[in-house]
């Protein structure tokens, strides 16, 4: 006789099947993608939400040192991850080289509490010429010359960005291997020297980085002075959307902050003081900078310094304060950039400079509004604001100009000066507080 057989198939998911396994949904659960969900321009992932973390620090902490290497090991491990946090503990960190960053590295200090000093410096003068191209040196006295240490090279002729800053490689007895060529011929005939000066923080060639919470201490007593296009208490070069948030940049023989050819910088909540140079120093090029909220205060020439095609930045609500020279100085093609809610007051000479600069050179269609100018020229009678050059298209809109202090103590003497080969300019609803309100000297009026 016949048997019937009734087979019955169950269909379940293939790891069900698996001992041990478990399924890796829910009934219901949707893990597809949703609409918004993208890749990342540049990886083939989409956006994380938790990125690689480690901590830094003199004790407990993953990684522990008290000087520039440990934090360099954290930094560097971050970026081989594509990317992430370094947090750095509270105390004092001696700094030899330049903390270098990464592309999409955060490094995040505790507020107030997280120093980088730099070392005591050494100088000493070439012994054979440093050629253009050549990557190393040969210098009188080695004392204070350390493998992986920052060294600057430069003479009498090869100043702004022809000095050499790089990393010492190996020695010799009195010649060292660098890690960059040099940027120009170092004579001995010419005052060849080198010297351990570098930026404390820096970033070269780089993309999306970050800086918070740093207090970094120059130590310009114990230092020589190193030029604005090549160093700084923090220093970029082609950094480009990089963030500078919460930091403090203090006794630097140079400048607090620069950064040069480097778009779409952010710097907010900072304090530049008592530098040797220039307090905030956007230049060569950078273009679409933000700098809001920050104090330059006490340093050696200007508070804020917008060098060579500085276009289309935001400047706001910055103190600039007690400097020697300039408070904000504006130049060499600088156009088209927005100041306003700035206090600029108590520095040496005029508040605002516009630089002395040919028509096609000039910086055009800036626009300063809501800003207070006052009490400026310590050094004796000066402007509010002084305007050389060819400059054409400022727009001057709701500013107060004035000298606060007793007649007898007053040396803002001028509220706007407008020298003879200044163009159009706009003034619209600026109170104006001085001896001679405006001072308009082009022949056309």
């Amino acid at each position: 006789m016949n048997k019937i057989v009734t087979i019955v198939l169950l269909v379940m998911p293939w790891s069900a099947g698996i001992a041990g396994s478990s399924p890796t949904a829910t009934a219901g659960e949707d893990f597809s993608p949703p609409p918004e969900q993208q890749q990342l321009p540049l990886a083939m992932h989409s956006v994380m939400k938790e990125l690689p973390r480690i901590s830094v620090g003199r004790k407990n902490a993953d990684l522990t040192g008290t000087d520039n290497r440990a934090l360099q090991a954290a930094v560097d491990y971050i970026a081989g991850l594509g990317g992430g946090v370094v947090e750095i503990g509270e105390g004092e960190y001696l700094m030899r080289d330049s903390l270098h960053l990464r592309s999409n590295v955060t490094v995040r200090g505790q507020k107030g509490k997280t120093i980088l000093l730099k070392a005591d410096g050494a100088v000493a003068p070439l012994v054979l010429d440093g050629d253009f191209g050549q990557q190393q040196i040969t210098v009188k006295d080695p004392s204070g010359f350390v493998i992986a240490g920052g060294v600057a090279i430069r003479d009498d002729r090869a100043g702004g960005f022809h000095t050499t800053v790089a990393r010492i490689t190996g020695r010799d007895g009195n010649t060292f291997a660098i890690d960059k060529p040099l940027g120009a011929d170092c004579m001995v005939g010419n005052n060849a020297r080198a010297a351990t000066v570098f930026p404390v923080v820096s970033g070269y060639n780089l993309q999306g980085a970050r800086i918070e919470n740093l207090v970094v201490d120059g130590n310009k007593r114990a230092n020589v002075h190193l030029n604005g296009c090549r160093g700084a208490g923090i220093f970029l070069y082609r950094a480009f959307a990089t963030v500078i948030e919460g930091c403090v940049v203090r006794n630097y023989n140079g400048d607090g902050i620069s950064f040069q050819q480097s778009n779409d910088v952010t710097v907010l909540d900072c304090v530049s003081e008592d530098n040797a140079s220039l307090g905030l120093h956007p230049g060569s090029g950078s273009q679409r900078p933000v700098i809001c909220r920050c104090t330059a205060r006490r340093n050696g020439t200007d508070g804020l310094f917008l060098c060579w095609r500085v276009r289309h930045g935001r400047f706001e609500d910055n103190v600039l304060q007690q400097n020697g020279r300039f408070g904000i100085s504006i130049g060499h093609k600088d156009s088209d950039n927005l100041l306003r809610r700035n206090r600029v007051r108590l520095n040496g000479s005029n508040g605002v400079f516009f630089r002395n600069e040919t028509l096609g050179m000039a910086a055009h269609r800036n626009r300063l509004e809501d800003n207070v100018i006052e009490d400026n020229g310590t050094e004796g009678p000066t402007a509010g604001i002084r305007i050389r050059g060819e400059t054409n298209g400022l727009v001057f809109k709701g500013n107060t100009i004035r000298d606060s202090r007793p007649e007898r103590a007053q040396t803002q003497t001028v509220g706007i000066l407008i020298e003879e080969q200044v163009g159009e300019v706009r003034l619209e609803k600026n109170t104006i507080e001085a001896k001679t309100p405006i001072d308009d000297r082009r022949t056309a009026n």
